[in-house]
């Protein structure tokens, strides 16, 4: 994987975070995209990084990323979608607006991520593109209506692209994360130790996805702690 790039779309101080430093170390070169990069500077220092601003909703940001990606390489080696938006509430209560947005960064914002990444990896031959779910991914939640509607179409754009796309060599996957991820905000709560997830084994789930053997590709995972209940 030495010199491959990895593109990494949403990117912060948790999950990406995690996942751009596993990349890093299997020899990777990676390109961190937010809406805000100056949330990413410690992130680029460390891993060597290149920071891009973006918003997945928009077309032409969308686009333009890509052509900074373009000037590395002709293709990704591989694209983790990990972007959503988020609005919380009782349903009659809930801005449209907001829920528009919060669907157009989670769904549409995967689309046109997802079609870019594979226009270029169509054309090189093999790529993987990698998705992140949640547990709203298969099952809705009282007041989360507008997370679990854009994460069950980000599930639906996963599926139908692997379908469509493994057979032309290009690995599609989606992550169904199913709990709570560990972060400096939201440590381990001392009476339950084993109750949150490690964002850097989440990661190694990532990694091992870039290197599966196309005979036993996997086009979706769920991680969750051993006493999360399903």
């Amino acid at each position: 994987m030495s010199n491959e790039i990895a593109l990494i779309v949403g990117a912060g101080s948790g999950l990406s975070a995690a996942v751009a430093r596993a990349f890093t170390r299997a020899g990777m070169k990676c390109v961190l995209a937010a809406r805000s990069t100056e949330k990413l500077k410690a992130l680029c220092e460390e891993t060597g990084a290149s920071a891009v601003a973006c918003d997945a909703s928009q077309p032409e940001q969308v686009e333009a990323l890509y052509a900074e990606v373009d000037k590395l390489c002709a293709a990704p080696s591989a694209v983790v979608f990990n972007a959503s938006g988020r609005v919380r509430g009782p349903l009659v209560e809930l801005d449209p607006a907001q829920v528009a947005n919060a669907i157009a960064i989670s769904a549409y914002g995967g689309f046109l991520v997802g079609q870019a990444a594979a226009r270029r990896m169509l054309k090189a031959g093999s790529g993987t593109i990698i998705f992140t779910g949640a547990s709203a991914s298969v099952k809705g939640f009282a007041q989360s209506s507008a997370f679990t509607m854009g994460k069950f179409a980000l599930r639906g754009l996963a599926q139908s692209m692997a379908r469509e796309l493994a057979p032309q060599n290009v690995h599609v996957a989606h992550v169904v994360i199913d709990g709570g991820i560990r972060s400096a905000v939201r440590p381990v709560p001392a009476d339950k130790p084993d109750s949150l997830l490690d964002p850097d084994a989440i990661a190694q789930s990532y990694l091992h996805l870039l290197q599966q053997q196309r005979s036993s590709w996997t086009w979706e995972i769920e991680v969750r702690p051993w006493v999360e209940r399903f």
